[in-house]
């Protein structure tokens, strides 16, 4: 389009031109109606241009079918007031010829041209005729191009190509093809359908993966490699939209490269239906088995008259088809314009003079707009500038001759008969290869290659997929559920799709990536699929196709279960296991013993006998629990212990009631699945977008999955239970655990262990100079029995003989009492840590 707008200024420049040298130029023509003057007496002559390509079978065709109509209109209506006089040019076949013929045409006066015959050459008179102010009348040019042009003196007397995208896209659907190729020719009339054709494929789902644009002037040898690249597709369904002489030859090369036949389908255009003739032979031996769509030509008496007329006098080597019809046709409708025009301008006369004081040009266009009337192609009439059509006719190419079946309308789709309302499709259809069968529309590539399909790499449980490789060949083996459904639906399809199993693994075997990158492999066209345990999710299904879920999916019940069981003397005991309750205890006695450390030299509630101050330090750690204890603590070092430790009780205590309430008041439920992911079921296939074979997999899974083979494969991996588990057994304990309050235990314990080593510390440091005149395996023994208490009195329990062991009996008295004074001064220092500075003491009684 671009370049067409482009070209435009140019040709305008070529066109002034062209009109400066004069009609000395190499134009080609002559004028029809000068020598019949005498038989047009008392006629107005409105001058009338037509340009053609002469020299070509159509254009032959087309002059007689324009002369023939003429003369039958004007034979009809002999007292009309108006004649037609036409000026032929011959346009060469060449945009420059037709733009030189329509500027000398447009220089002689002329009211209308009919023509010219492509569309490349119509861009370029019809805008030349918008600047003359001449309509532009052409049956032969059908690019949707033109109509975008919106040009007030453009006529359109041929069916615009987009207007047939309805009737293909209605086969294809009707059939259910996903995929097509169009071939076209790569000029202006095979490009101008494809942009309508791709938008309407898209709206049914239609995808087109290759396009194949063939140059009007390609060699043989070409046009076999491109089929032979189009051979190594999956897609078998092709649209032909090119002129008849190009299409022919791409079919007979199609036919023999062996495209033509079983489970190939080929729509052929108007393009090549519509040069095809109207007597007999219409549809060549290349053309068998194809589908084509051709403008729906009613039959009538007239037409019949018409043919006859035309095998009268024709030679044999000229044909006339729908463009024939279609001239036949447009030439009547001017005629009977030109006769409106002249009936209601009473100067109409002097137009040839004074063309320029009338704009007969926009008026002729307006009452040609709204002509209507019976022709030989039908109901012959325009909506903006557009020729309408009732509707195209669907053929069969059968031998050397065709048959309809069926009819595409706009308002009723693809139909049996032209006045049905009901869809009941087309008629029997012979294929290529003469089959009756409808072709699927694609087949696996047949480049040889197999296709690749990727298996998960997983560690652990491996029922689904599983990886065996053999060192000694390196070769690999896969197993598992996922694996035996897949090649059993793989066998079940209607034909052979060979595959390889490839391990989405690294070079260490290990696996390469998660599921979601195993899967976007498959849209990046590593595997052509992936077999194994895969999940549908919605990020994937963006970049890849699912096939049907070959596990049952459903939804699961969470249902009560009755708790059976009494409940008897120890539940109590339920709440937490037996190591819990075992280190529970043990940590009671601890905290109690780590406590009387601490304060029984301070404090006089820890103090008294030795059953006496155990009693009150278990009391103090075991009344905690509780929150009972009325003994005061007097250590900053058993302040924090009794801290830490009341908070760990707080935890155990609110667990334990927990737990215990739980046991006792509310009924334990027993689901099937824990999170809503688990419902659903695991076991697709995973496909490239689009891919052709996931309806046929997924209904091979359906056949699979409903027959005996399904059962054989669970029953090989599977355990299958034939009843409901016990209850008694499958429910989990709730009982609390060592394992839920370890961190709190060791918290508590360290916090102790660390207290009485700074108590300890403490206590050396401070007496250090005491304790090393003391032996040391009194210390213990001197450390319990020197505070015992007996009404109100401390009472010394030291053996002086242990004191001093080695003394005798011969006057050294002095030595052993001074000992037994630092023994005694030691019992003083530990029974009331308040000392702290015993030196002078120690002075005294050592008598320093």
């Amino acid at each position: 389009m671009r370049n067409r707008k482009l070209l435009l200024p140019a040709a305008k420049f070529l066109i002034i031109v062209l009109s400066l040298l004069g009609n000395s130029m190499l134009i080609l023509g002559k004028e029809t109606g000068d020598k019949g003057s005498n038989s047009t007496s008392g006629k107005i002559l409105v001058r009338v241009g037509v340009v053609l390509d002469t020299d070509t079978g159509i254009g032959k065709m087309s002059l007689r079918c324009i002369k023939m109509a003429l003369s039958d209109f004007y034979a009809s209506h002999p007292h009309y007031k108006t004649r037609l006089l036409l000026h032929v040019r011959n346009s060469n076949a060449t945009v420059v010829g037709a733009a030189a013929a329509a500027s000398d045409l447009i220089n002689k006066k002329v009211q209308a041209i009919i023509g010219p015959m492509t569309s490349m050459q119509s861009s370029f008179v019809i805008d030349l005729g918008n600047h003359a102010q001449v309509p532009i009348i052409s049956f032969t040019a059908t690019n949707p191009f033109l109509s975008s042009l919106r040009s007030e003196y453009f006529v359109r007397a041929t069916l615009n190509d987009s207007s047939q995208v309805q009737a293909i896209t209605a086969l294809i659907q009707g059939f259910g093809w996903r995929n097509v190729v169009p071939i076209y020719a790569d000029d202006d009339f095979g490009k101008g359908i494809i942009p309508s054709l791709i938008t309407a494929l898209n709206e049914i789902g239609t995808q087109i993966p290759y396009q194949s644009a063939i140059n009007p002037l390609v060699i043989d040898q070409e046009i076999v490699a491109e089929l032979y690249k189009l051979m190594t597709m999956q897609t078998r369904v092709f649209v032909l939209h090119m002129k008849n002489y190009l299409g022919s030859r791409v079919l007979n090369k199609a036919q023999e490269v062996g495209m033509m036949t079983e489970g190939y389908v080929w729509i052929v255009s108007d393009g090549i239906t519509n040069p095809l003739n109207l007597m007999g032979t219409s549809l060549v031996g290349s053309l068998k088995g194809v589908i084509g769509v051709k403008p729906y030509v009613p039959r009538s008496r007239m037409l019949e008259n018409f043919t006859l007329r035309w095998e009268g006098k024709s030679s044999k080597d000229v044909n006339v088809n729908v463009y024939g019809l279609w001239a036949y046709d447009a030439t009547t409708a001017l005629a009977m314009a030109i006769e409106k025009v002249g009936n209601t301008n009473n100067n109409f006369k002097k137009m040839n003079s004074s063309r320029n004081s009338v704009n007969l040009g926009s008026y002729i266009h307006r009452v040609l707009s709204s002509i209507r009337f019976n022709g030989l192609s039908g109901d012959f009439h325009f909506v903006n500038g557009q020729l309408q059509s009732p509707g195209f006719e669907i053929v069969n190419g059968i031998g050397d001759g065709e048959k309809v079946i069926g009819f595409s309308t706009t308002k009723h789709g693809i139909v049996r008969e032209l006045n049905s309302t009901e869809k009941i499709g087309v008629a029997d259809i012979i294929w290529p290869g003469e089959s009756t069968s409808v072709p699927k529309g694609w087949v696996i590539a047949t480049n040889g290659k197999k296709l690749k399909i990727g298996i998960p790499v997983k560690e652990g449980y491996n029922d689904f997929v599983n990886i065996i490789r053999d060192r000694s060949t390196n070769s690999i083996r896969v197993t598992g559920f996922c694996v035996d459904v897949f090649e059993a639906v793989m066998a079940a399809l209607p034909y052979d799709v060979p595959f390889e199993y490839i391990p989405f693994a690294k070079p260490d075997e290990s696996a390469a990536g998660s599921y979601d990158e195993l899967v976007y492999e498959v849209f990046l066209g590593n595997f052509d699929a992936v077999v194994g345990d895969v999940t549908i999710r919605a990020n994937r299904s963006f970049y890849v196709d699912f096939t049907l879920p070959f596990t049952v999916s459903g939804i699961n019940m969470i249902v009560l279960v009755k708790d059976k069981k009494a409940k008897n003397a120890w539940v109590f005991l339920k709440p937490l296991t037996w190591d819990l309750w075992v280190t529970s205890f043990c940590f009671f006695i601890f905290i109690g013993f780590v406590i009387w450390i601490l304060e029984h030299g301070i404090n006089e509630d820890f103090n008294g006998t030795l059953p006496q101050q155990l009693g009150t330090s278990f009391w103090f750690s075991f009344s905690t629990m509780i929150f009972a204890h009325k003994e005061k603590v007097v250590s900053n070092l058993s302040r924090l212990v009794v801290i830490i430790w009341c908070f760990v009780v707080l935890i155990l205590i609110q667990s334990y009631t927990a737990s215990l309430a739980s046991t006792l008041t509310i009924k334990q439920l027993e689901p099937t699945f824990t999170s809503v992911e688990e419902l659903i079921e695991k076991g697709e296939i995973v496909f490239p977008k689009g891919s052709l074979l996931v309806p046929d997999v997924s209904r091979a899974i359906l056949r699979v999955t409903e027959g005996e083979k399904m059962e054989k494969i669970e029953k090989a991996w599977f355990m299958k239970q034939t009843n409901c588990p016990d209850p008694s057994t499958s429910m989990l304990s709730n009982s609390l655990g060592i394992n839920s309050f370890w961190g709190l235990f060791v918290i508590v314990g360290v916090a102790a262990s660390f207290a009485l080593i700074i108590f300890t510390s403490m206590l050396i440091y401070e007496n250090k100079n005491i304790l090393m005149r003391i032996h040391p395996k009194d210390i213990w023994k001197n450390f319990i029995t020197s505070n015992r208490k007996s009404g109100g009195t401390y009472t010394d329990s030291v053996d002086e003989t242990n004191v001093c062991p080695n003394l005798s009996n011969n006057g050294e008295e002095t030595i052993c009492d001074q000992e037994n004074q630092n023994v005694q001064m030691y019992e003083n220092i530990v029974s009331n840590p308040q000392i702290t500075n015993p030196s002078q003491d120690e002075s005294r009684i050592c008598g320093k």
